[in-house]
């Protein structure tokens, strides 16, 4: 089974996804952290974040991985945890010209389906219901405020140790939800057969309740 939650920058998709994952025993995979791998490759081979024949060069030999830890799940890159790493300002504010790169998202996705192909998988992200898993049986647009997602993002960030104003913060969200909606390749937009939740006003165990009782409807669907 395949189950697809996209949405724009900050609005939990992470946190959710890997909380139903956890609930149903799927396998969990964010893409988000892919990308961001792919930006902190960039960055420390010094390369231009728009170079598109560098970074895909540079691919070639990068291998991403996941862990489970008790703290979450760790982001490994060539070996090397970048759990840390992949999250700081630089990361954040070049990922979205990365990720846009048509050739990036094409390795990427190629990826993220060979992963999917595996085993029953939550995947987030911004494409997963409109691009790389078109027949998803169970597809989530989740949605919140800019303030409320800056508000998230910038608890996230005090635990983990990056101090971000969170007036920069909403500014940065605004900036990267106009680069999400508007690029070339794969725009974040809502699949026609998507559920649009709003989670602004509502808490982590709703959102999960929520996304759950979808589930299984769609599982009671099935075996009539």
């Amino acid at each position: 089974m395949q189950i697809a939650i996209d949405g724009p920058a900050g609005s939990g998709k992470s946190t959710i996804a890997k909380l139903v994952a956890t609930k149903l025993g799927f396998i969990y995979c964010d893409t988000g952290a892919m990308y961001r791998t792919a930006t902190v490759m960039a960055q420390r081979l010094g390369l231009d974040y728009g170079d598109e024949p560098a970074i895909m060069a540079a691919l070639k030999d990068l291998t991403i991985t996941f862990k489970p830890a008790p703290t979450g799940q760790l982001v490994f890159m060539n070996g090397e945890d970048v759990t840390l790493a992949i999250r700081e300002p630089e990361t954040t504010n070049n990922v979205s010209q990365v990720s846009a790169l048509p050739a990036v998202r094409t390795e990427m996705v190629a990826r993220q389906r060979a992963i999917a192909a595996e085993s029953d998988i939550v995947m987030d992200g911004r494409d997963i219901g409109t691009t790389v898993l078109p027949n998803a049986e169970v597809k989530i647009f989740l949605v919140a405020s800019v303030a409320k997602r800056a508000e998230r993002r910038y608890k996230e960030n005090v635990a983990k140790g990056i101090d971000t104003p969170l007036a920069t913060l909403e500014q940065e969200i605004k900036a990267r939800d106009e680069k999400d909606s508007t690029r070339a390749v794969s725009p974040l937009r809502e699949a026609a057969d998507a559920h649009h939740i709003d989670a602004s006003e509502m808490t982590i165990d709703e959102e999960v309740d929520a996304i759950l009782k979808l589930v299984m409807e769609n599982r009671s669907a099935a075996r009539k």
